[in-house]
């Protein structure tokens, strides 16, 4: 009789690692409970909001981003542009956790000196003579200083009663009776030294301001067949009336745009006209003879349309450069503390938010601008128009 012989597999355990993990197990599940009752019992101040996570998630750039997508799916990588290397996960770990990027010195000085920080924005396109001390700084009056009446110069109110509209252009294109591009100014109050009495504590003023820029485009545009609405709305009385600091005139402005675009279905582009406080030397430029007011397109990076914001300013610059070089002083992305960051950019993909010239320029430095660049955009325009019809 044949005997059955069975084989053993013999397992043998260490009783202290059983322990260990049983000891690790439960010290990990206490540490979390803990950790969570710190999180939700801290002072709102000082808890861990969605704000936090946010600001968190914005010092991430977006290639990095998609190199830590790619870990997961590689199909992502497919966009990176040729040569670009995976990010140091320790340095973007210490930046997440202080907040100062290795690579970029301004991060650490933006901390211990007062002021320096305004400079931590982003030169996309630097045209002529543009660097970081020459970007500009939004000009935020106190409330009380913004709603005093300042005189303006005789010379500047009779230009003002004689603002007539331009002459009719023989354009060969027209948009009819459609209104396409809407103007306008959430710091309307903004004005030029030049153009105030002398002894005026600030360049403000409720008449001779950036608003006569803004029309003076408007009539630019339609000399070259663009019909165009220019808003003039006080906004320094809306915020006056409304008991809101000066932070929230671009608030009452999105109400503005809103309301444009709800009363006019053909509106296609939205500019916003500001007057630069940077002095005289870093705003002007002759050009053929002529001074003019320089411009500086200034970028929300805030909004979801950036990147197609971003990309007509950086097209109508090169068309700046191409017919009044200098002009422009280029295309930039404003520090995310201290500034709006949004500037009503997200309300359309064709919204753009322009500087003309700076607080030592005079209207008629700035309508030369203005002119300049209504002739630029025609051209952007119908260009435009063309491709659309084929």
């Amino acid at each position: 009789m044949r005997s059955n012989q069975y084989r053993g597999f013999t397992f043998s355990v260490n009783r202290t690692s059983i322990r260990r993990l049983i000891v690790l197990t439960i010290v990990g599940m206490i540490s979390i409970f803990i950790l969570t009752g710190i999180i939700t019992s801290l002072d709102s101040k000082h808890g861990l909001a969605s704000s936090t996570i946010h600001q968190w998630a914005g010092q991430i750039d977006g290639e990095s981003l998609v190199h830590v997508l790619g870990m997961e799916n590689s199909y992502f990588t497919q966009v990176l542009p040729e040569g670009s290397a995976l990010p140091n996960v320790g340095s973007l770990a210490f930046e997440l956790m202080t907040s100062i990027n290795p690579d970029d010195p301004r991060s650490l000085l933006g901390r211990e000196l007062p002021g320096f920080a305004l400079f931590d924005g982003h030169i996309v396109v630097a045209g002529d003579g543009t660097n970081f001390t020459t970007m500009p700084i939004e000009s935020a009056p106190p409330l009380e200083v913004l709603m005093e009446e300042r005189q303006a110069s005789l010379r500047s109110l009779e230009e003002l009663e004689n603002l007539q509209p331009l002459p009719a252009g023989n354009a060969e294109q027209t948009t009819g009776e459609r209104r396409v591009v809407h103007v306008m100014h959430s710091h309307n109050r903004e004005s030029f030294w030049p153009e105030l009495e002398e002894g005026a504590s600030s360049a403000f003023h409720s008449e001779v301001n950036i608003t006569l820029v803004g029309k003076r485009f408007g009539q630019a545009l339609e000399r070259h067949g663009i019909g165009a609405e220019v808003d003039d709305t006080d906004v320094g009385s809306v915020l006056s009336e409304r008991g809101w600091q000066y932070g929230k005139s671009y608030d009452a402005g999105r109400e503005i745009v809103k309301e444009a675009t709800a009363a006019n279905e053909h509106l296609e582009f939205f500019f916003e006209f500001h007057r630069d406080t940077q002095p005289r030397e870093k705003t002007t430029v002759t050009i053929n003879g002529e001074q003019y007011a320089r411009t500086l397109f200034v970028i929300g990076k805030g909004n979801k349309n950036y990147e197609q914001n971003l990309a007509i300013a950086e097209e109508l610059h090169d068309l700046l450069e191409e017919h009044y070089p200098g002009l422009s002083r280029g295309v930039f992305f404003p520090p995310s503390a201290g500034t709006n960051g949004v500037y009503n950019q997200d309300l359309s993909p064709r919204s753009l938010l322009l500087e003309v010239g700076g607080v030592d320029n005079n209207l008629e430095e700035a309508f030369r601008s203005a002119d300049a660049f209504a002739e630029v955009f025609s051209k952007y325009y119908w260009d435009a128009e063309k491709v659309s019809e084929e």
